[in-house]
């Protein structure tokens, strides 16, 4: 096999057009939905991604305002935030609510947003529809790194399957545990969802399993020293809420993201194709099969160092 010296190698990567991305999220469940978020926008100041939309599964008005205020201090105030209706988890999050209620000596919030508060936002399925109408054929990657009480939803509207298999090539989903198959967060908070999803979802499907964020631990001193270009930052400031400070956290979401922008780059190996069933414990099984839509994200030791070192390059850094 030939390979591209180095400097075609990165006009290669200039080149390609940057990935349009739909985050569908549980965001205030986990503090890893907000570095997720991080990653992204970063990914989009470096000209590889470009958020058309997020989508919450978090049924709480606090999660909606803190995507909001998290959009609007990347300077993308534009990025369209729609939320679940009658969802799974209604529970306030400190790390959604705090930042959002923080203000500066002046008196006034710290964090502008258009969302005043989150109620307002639209509601998810309608906007998931909505935005992919607009992208072009085969240009879409979902990133779903909650429940897939929303994606299972648009696959009940009508005509919408066919839309998904005309404007998505990948759906990258932090969901399961493999090869084992104990139950997952992600799935047991709405099995008959993610069993629709898993079934009918007409694209590629790679998932991230539990063990594979579990096993790249994003570290407390980058939270700590790394964020100090900016006087105040909304993830910074999440992650010190959402649980006593100093304490390590699991990239799971941060892996879903980084994969679905640049699945080429070898940060993780991929399983043979199958297909994944959930059953009624929230347990996911893979059965090999090579005609199936379903992979698997595996990560050894050397692919951990990479892509720890790769998620806090990009979650820390600076806004363009």
């Amino acid at each position: 096999m030939r390979l591209l010296p180095l400097a075609l190698w990165a006009v290669s990567l200039a080149a390609a057009p940057p990935v349009a991305l739909i985050f569908d999220t549980d965001m205030g469940n986990d503090i890893d939905d907000a570095l997720a978020l991080a990653v992204i926008h970063s990914l989009e100041s470096r000209g590889e991604a470009k958020l058309i939309g997020v989508t919450l599964t978090k049924d709480n008005p606090w999660a909606a305002v803190y995507v909001d205020l998290v959009n609007h201090f990347y300077r993308r105030p534009d990025v369209p935030v729609g939320m679940v209706k009658a969802g799974k988890t209604p529970e306030t999050s400190a790390f959604t609510r705090v930042p959002a209620e923080r203000r500066g000596s002046d008196g006034k919030l710290l964090y502008p947003r258009r969302l005043g508060e989150g109620m307002t936002a639209p509601e998810a399925v309608g906007l998931l529809r909505g935005v992919l109408e607009k992208q072009a054929d085969g240009s879409v990657a979902v990133v779903q790194v909650g429940f897939s009480t929303n994606l299972a939803r648009l696959l009940d509207e009508p005509g919408a399957k066919e839309l998904i298999r005309r404007k998505v090539k990948l759906l990258s989903m932090m969901a399961g545990h493999f090869p084992d198959g104990r139950p997952e967060y992600n799935v047991k908070v709405d099995i008959p969802a993610a069993r629709k999803v898993l079934a009918d979802w007409p694209t590629p499907v790679v998932l991230s399993g539990w063990e594979v964020g579990a096993a790249i631990e994003y570290p407390a001193a980058s939270i700590e020293n790394d964020f100090r270009h900016e006087d105040n930052h909304p993830v910074a400031d999440g992650y010190r809420a959402y649980k006593k400070m100093p304490y390590d956290r699991p990239t799971w979401d941060l892996t879903s993201v980084l994969y679905a922008v640049r699945p080429g780059r070898g940060y993780f190996s991929l399983s043979e194709p199958g297909t994944v069933t959930v059953d009624d414990q929230g347990k996911t099984r893979f059965e090999s099969d090579p005609g199936g839509r379903h992979r698997y994200l595996i990560v050894d030791a050397v692919q951990r160092a990479r892509v720890l070192e790769a998620l806090i390059q990009l979650a820390t850094q600076p806004r363009r």
